[in-house]
């Protein structure tokens, strides 16, 4: 069992850090529109599979449908809009390190929104040292970098997204008693009707299609989008949260690799020792929370 659940984790680091890569090479024949529409198809399609072998129900209530309608535009379809936008100007590997800050956007929107978050001095030590990591990685001080600018905060609006998506998961959808197999599928498969309803206007450009983008987005969706979140479910299961959170530490570092093995991306100084801070405040932040909440369960009655 621990086995599985070590290549599941291995498989769910791979396939998230791989989803950078698969979304560049889509690129190269797709919109970036076309690129969000696959994925959203071919993950619909893997997580309904996954729901018809384990004969899972779907919940009937309107207001779970509401609120996980809500979550498909904060979690799927805003943020992976914006990654693709981003990715037809800056690399693979740049996109992987700032999908890494999604753990500080989402404590920072905790704090703002949740009243059981309070601001430590740990937390904002760790919230500072992970954006003045963002800060190096996005590296103000180098020459021609404005024209990057804007695909880079394009992906901090995408973490960030993610973060007003996690707090509302949170606070309005896990206490109604969904099963995350069911919240996985039904967001992704709201996204994915959304965006088909949309294609005629957005995404109705011509596709030029070859063996490796039908590859790419079969990755992106049956396994980027479908199986590593069934995976990295079982492994918080297996392992806990907070063993199963590390995987956020590892995405960063293979889509890096393989946007340089795959596609030649050059790597400078300042995006490994920019992704260091923002995961050395990741640790800070969660050990602060993690502390937290253990002295509130031994305070409890």
């Amino acid at each position: 069992m621990r086995g599985n659940l070590a290549l599941q984790y291995a498989g769910t680091a791979l396939a998230w850090g791989a989803s950078f890569l698969f979304i560049k090479v889509g690129l190269e024949g797709l919109s970036f529109t076309q690129v969000v529409l696959w994925r959203l198809v071919f993950g619909a399609v893997t997580l309904g599979a996954v729901l018809g072998l384990t004969r899972t129900r779907l919940p009937r209530e309107a207001a779970t449908w509401a609120h996980l309608s809500v979550l498909a535009v904060a979690q799927c379809v805003v943020p992976w809009l914006l990654f693709s936008w981003a990715e037809q100007s800056i690399s693979s590997g740049l996109a992987s390190i700032y999908n890494a800050t999604t753990p500080l956007m989402t404590m920072s929107v905790a704090l703002a929104f949740l009243p059981g978050e309070k601001l430590t001095d740990a937390k904002l030590f760790g919230l500072l040292l992970g954006f003045t990591g963002v800060v190096v990685v996005l590296a103000p001080w180098q020459a021609g970098i404005i024209g990057s600018v804007p695909a880079q905060l394009a992906c901090l609006g995408a973490t960030a997204s993610y973060g007003v998506a996690l707090v509302y998961l949170r606070r309005f959808i896990l206490p109604r008693g969904v099963g995350t197999p069911t919240i996985a599928f039904m967001q992704v498969s709201i996204a994915a009707a959304a965006m088909l309803l949309a294609a005629p206007w957005v995404a109705s450009t011509s596709m030029h299609l070859t063996p490796a983008i039908v590859a790419s987005m079969i990755g992106l969706g049956a396994f980027g989008t479908g199986l590593a979140f069934v995976w990295n479910t079982n492994v918080v299961r297996g392992w806990g949260p907070t063993a199963a959170s590390t995987v956020t530490y590892l995405t960063p570092v293979v889509g890096v690799v393989l946007g340089a093995v795959a596609l030649d991306e050059h790597i400078s100084w300042n995006q490994p020792v920019g992704a260091l801070a923002v995961i050395a405040g990741i640790v800070v932040t969660q050990r602060s929370s993690r502390k937290a909440a253990e002295t509130v369960a031994a305070d409890a009655p």
